[in-house]
């Protein structure tokens, strides 16, 4: 059963803003540039990458969530949008981007926009679960799905352990 993230945030007082690791990794040697953070929720990576100087714009359906992501986001510069991707609320304009993110959600139809909207030498880092017994496999991957879905590109880093870890570059 999916979760009701509005309802979520909205009884969070104090999200966790620890930013996915893979991600830390990923940026720790990159000139900082122009990201997007797909379904932010309350911006942990979104703070992290603005915080290093990344221009983020920050997604994500939850109006309660991206209250808590204002609430942080001080003076970062945030591009922060109440938008329902599942939608087409938010079209990713091609070669728009030096990274995209796309942290513990998974739209499938997403995939062709995403790899679209990656300026060439730009990234893609993803975390997406991947398919447990007695999970809905709508939320999930199959093993081996995450690196198809980019199997043109170079592929930094992969790894599925619980959930499918991608860096790859275009």
């Amino acid at each position: 059963m999916p979760r009701d993230w509005e309802d979520e945030y909205a009884r969070c007082e104090a999200p966790d803003s620890t930013p996915e690791p893979l991600l830390v990794e990923a940026v720790d040697s990159l000139k900082p540039g122009k990201a997007l953070d797909l379904a932010c929720g309350a911006g942990r990576n979104s703070l992290y990458l603005a915080g290093l100087g990344w221009k983020v714009t920050a997604v994500d359906r939850s109006a309660a969530a991206l209250r808590l992501l204002r609430r942080q986001a001080g003076t970062l510069g945030l591009d922060i949008r109440q938008v329902d991707l599942e939608r087409g609320e938010f079209p990713i304009d091609p070669e728009a981007y030096d990274l995209i993110c796309n942290i513990r959600y998974l739209q499938r139809d997403l995939f062709p926009a995403i790899r679209a909207g990656v300026r060439p030498g730009g990234f893609f880092a993803g975390v997406l679960l991947l398919q447990e017994p007695g999970h809905d496999s709508t939320f999930r991957l199959g093993p081996g799905e995450l690196r198809a879905e980019f199997e043109n590109w170079k592929i930094l880093y992969y790894s599925e352990a619980g959930a499918a870890h991608i860096l790859a570059r275009k």
